[in-house]
């Protein structure tokens, strides 16, 4: 029997329904970022909750959110702001690039990161009830740290024992083939592994390579044009279709600053609404069937996500 794993408790895949797979909604980055960049805080449970009900009436119905422990993941807010908008929130274990995390990770080996994540995902996450259902591992520019290689261990261990899906961040998409490597060679098959933020590296022949070796392709920086058009994004999506890797293809915004939602301010953007609003549109206009849109936004999260009981 397969589920998804969420804040609220399990669901069937068939309940997800349209679904950003790596988001943001409270996020405390510890210091001396949070002063260095003040923007980076989503600490206002009200604003997310105004977010995502915005996002809920633009038709979406579940957010992977991917904020870890060094990053002031709160499984209760979570689970606070699914309840009040109904909206399915997937939450995440794990921990982010070795930026933030190697006063975590530093001194601790692979089994006993494991240990914790196994925690997260079958008993809760910071002393709650609230489980997580995806693991998170993570590089930095052209390197995986000696710490972030420790997560990637443990990410492949807490999977092995659970069955639980892996999401990563690149940075600036660099690394994916590394990282594929390093989880299939440690036994995670690569339909159980999404690779994020390939579209901060929209090089062709580099995402066809990814896309080959099977795993799910995080197109998850749309909106975000100081790093590429999204037109360029619509390009690289129809390529791949066009090859034969539509049902690996993932979409989301990653809005982890104020100043990407309009619900801290006025003339803030683009916002949760934005992909579903303008994003989806301007690719049905490109030629992208709406059969197709679906099985980007509902049925390969769905398939992603879900575990099935070992």
């Amino acid at each position: 029997m397969a589920y998804i794993r969420t804040v609220r408790g399990d669901i069937d895949p068939r309940e997800l329904g349209i679904t950003y797979m790596h988001e943001h909604l409270y996020f405390l980055p510890p210091q001396p970022f949070a002063s260095q960049d003040p923007d980076l805080r989503l600490d206002d449970p009200g604003a997310a909750i105004r977010e995502v009900t915005w996002f809920k009436k633009a038709g979406g119905n579940a957010i992977v959110e991917m904020t870890t422990p060094e990053l002031g993941r709160n499984a209760l807010v979570l689970r606070r702001i699914s309840e009040t908008t109904g909206v399915h929130i997937i939450a995440t274990t794990g921990y982010n690039k070795a930026k933030f995390s190697a006063p975590w990770v530093t001194n601790h080996s692979p089994e006993s990161l494991a240990e914790d994540m196994i925690r997260d995902l079958l008993r809760g996450m910071d002393n709650t009830d609230v489980r997580a259902g995806v693991i998170k591992a993570s590089s930095s520019l052209n390197e995986i740290t000696s710490t972030e290689s420790l997560v990637f261990t443990a990410a492949a261990l807490a999977h092995r024992a659970t069955g639980a899906p892996i999401s990563t961040h690149t940075e600036a998409g660099t690394l994916a083939l590394e990282q594929i490597e390093r989880l299939t060679a440690q036994g995670v098959p690569p339909h159980r592994i999404l690779i994020g933020h390939l579209d901060r590296k929209l090089e062709p022949d580099y995402l066809l390579a990814i896309a080959r070796t099977g795993v799910y392709l995080g197109f998850d920086q749309i909106g975000k044009e100081k790093y590429a058009s999204d037109n360029l994004r619509i390009e690289m999506i129809k390529m791949l279709i066009a090859k034969g890797h539509v049902d690996q293809i993932m979409l989301s915004g990653d809005l982890a600053r104020k100043s990407y939602w309009p619900s801290f301010g006025f003339g803030n953007g683009p916002g949760l609404t934005y992909i579903l609003w303008r994003f989806v549109s301007r690719m049905i206009e490109e030629g992208i069937d709406r059969a197709i849109v679906h099985r980007l936004l509902v049925e390969n999260p769905a398939r992603f996500l879900a575990w099935v009981e070992k």
